[in-house]
């Protein structure tokens, strides 16, 4: 989480720390409505996760949806090809509220902490 820059100077890398938030922020991004992977993407990018890539985003939809947590189905397209959209399970729904308390929890112990 932490480099070192061309000038010698440290630097914080938010990467890891964002890796570790992204399967809830994509469970909940999914929990509005049904959705496809652009539309994912679209939205995580808008909110701050600039440095995502596709090869970031499918891989872990893959993964989410092996454990059950989403599931796919291709919709017809509006004018182009059809697309994959995604919906949560009922353990999807689940995992994602345990997540919330959890995000809630560990967000509010280091606010306590970061504090002056």
């Amino acid at each position: 989480m932490v480099m070192q820059g061309s000038g010698g100077e440290w630097m914080f890398d938010q990467s890891q720390l964002r890796k570790g938030t992204l399967e809830g922020c994509i469970l909940k991004i999914i929990s509005r409505e049904a959705t496809y992977g652009y539309a994912i993407a679209t939205t995580l990018r808008e909110s701050g996760f600039t440095d995502l890539t596709e090869g970031t985003l499918y891989p872990l939809l893959l993964r989410l949806d092996r454990k059950g947590l989403i599931q796919a189905e291709y919709r017809a397209g509006h004018g182009g090809p059809s697309r994959k959209y995604y919906t949560l399970t009922d353990d999807g729904r689940q995992y994602l509220a345990e997540f919330m308390a959890a995000w809630r929890e560990t967000s509010a112990s280091i606010d306590a902490i970061l504090q002056d």
